[in-house]
């Protein structure tokens, strides 16, 4: 899919979130990837038949503080590539793209992978 196509369907899936969550959300930015660097696995300790589907980077809202300000944005990562590989068709791209939306976003406010599970 091109890369329009797929950021297309990736804001179709960004409406679908509770208002409540889209317009709590400050100071994020939520870019495409073909996919992840090998470096970037590295630092994660992802082996190479992992699949990385999305990322978040920044400082969870839990842990910010009178003195957070003047940063640059958080970021969410989403890997294109490694999305289309586990979607079997259009409709299975959707909703993987919201399930990993979703659990990026999870990150942002405060949750880890133990929590989300």
């Amino acid at each position: 899919m091109d890369r329009k196509s797929f950021e297309e369907l990736l804001f179709a899936a960004l409406k679908e979130l509770p208002v409540k969550f889209r317009h709590r959300m400050e100071n994020v930015e939520i870019v495409v990837e073909d996919r992840p660097q090998a470096q970037l696995l590295k630092e994660r300790g992802i082996g190479s038949n992992s699949f990385l589907l999305g990322l978040y980077q920044g400082v969870p809202i839990t842990r910010r503080g009178f003195f957070y300000t003047n940063v640059l944005p958080d970021k969410i990562t989403i890997f294109q590539e490694n999305i289309e590989k586990i979607a079997k068709d259009e409709q299975n791209l959707k909703e993987t793209l919201k399930r990993v939306i979703i659990h990026e976003i999870g990150h942002y406010y405060g949750l880890d992978e133990k929590d989300m599970k």
